[in-house]
């Protein structure tokens, strides 16, 4: 087997590499990657609290919903919904462009799997921080945001870590709808140069390495959060 590297060299037929064309692609992928990861963040975080709740039966009901909706419908179900239903029911969302929708796609899909990170993590907390917070004198969402939030962060580092990577990889399914990311550059590319060892095995690498640097990062923002003396048994219902 004799590989060609030098492929990567050769104009693409607009005046660009194979290699600027490459990177270009996988400037779109951590695009979508990181546009996805503080839409699915930010919205698990709060499904996740939501379903909490002390209470708040309607609020717990509304999150129960949308975990189990979002999470019971593959991914490129709703990457086709959204880019094929959606602008048709919603006139307006014709001129949204299709990087915005499948980053709406595969961060909702995503913020379910964190939604159910954080209400392990909240629920794996002694009852008695919250008894605590509110023997202080501290609100609901006083407790939340200075005693409860900040320790289930924490516990839930680990799997935060793991579904950060795979939304990472999940993210070459943006091919479906023409995102030029990495895939789509891959199926291209191979299909222009015949090259397909060459080609496929690069955009691995790139893979690769952008799942190691992810973790990489969140093993450094663990380590610097890490309570001394506190003990994480895990996020699913361990104890300390």
């Amino acid at each position: 087997m004799n590989l060609d590297w030098q492929i990567f060299l050769a104009d693409d037929g607009s005046g660009r590499t194979y290699w600027e064309w490459m990177l270009e692609a996988w400037r779109w992928t951590l695009a979508v990657a990181g546009s996805s990861w503080v839409v699915a963040v930010s919205i698990g975080a709060l499904m996740g609290t939501l379903r909490t709740l002390p209470n708040s039966p309607w609020l717990v009901r509304l999150a129960n919903i949308w975990v189990e909706l979002f999470r019971n419908i593959p991914l490129l179900v709703q990457i086709f919904l959204w880019y094929f239903v959606v602008p048709k029911i919603f006139p307006s969302f014709q001129k949204v462009p299709g990087f915005v929708l499948v980053v709406f796609a595969l961060g909702f899909f995503t913020s379910a799997r964190i939604a159910e990170q954080f209400r392990a993590g909240i629920q794996s907390l002694p009852k008695g921080q919250r008894y605590a917070a509110m023997a202080m004198g501290f609100t609901t969402a006083q407790t939340y945001r200075y005693v409860i939030l900040p320790m289930a962060f924490r516990i839930i580092l680990p799997p935060l870590t793991s579904e950060s990577m795979n939304l990472l990889k999940n993210s070459s399914v943006a091919f479906a709808v023409s995102i030029a990311e990495l895939t789509m550059f891959a199926m291209q590319a191979q299909e222009e140069t015949s090259r397909g060892i060459e080609i496929y095995l690069a955009v691995t690498a790139l893979y690769a390495l952008s799942a190691f640097a992810v973790n990489r990062v969140f093993a450094l923002i663990e380590k610097r959060v890490q309570i001394p003396g506190f003990i994480v048994a895990g996020a699913t219902g361990g104890g300390h």
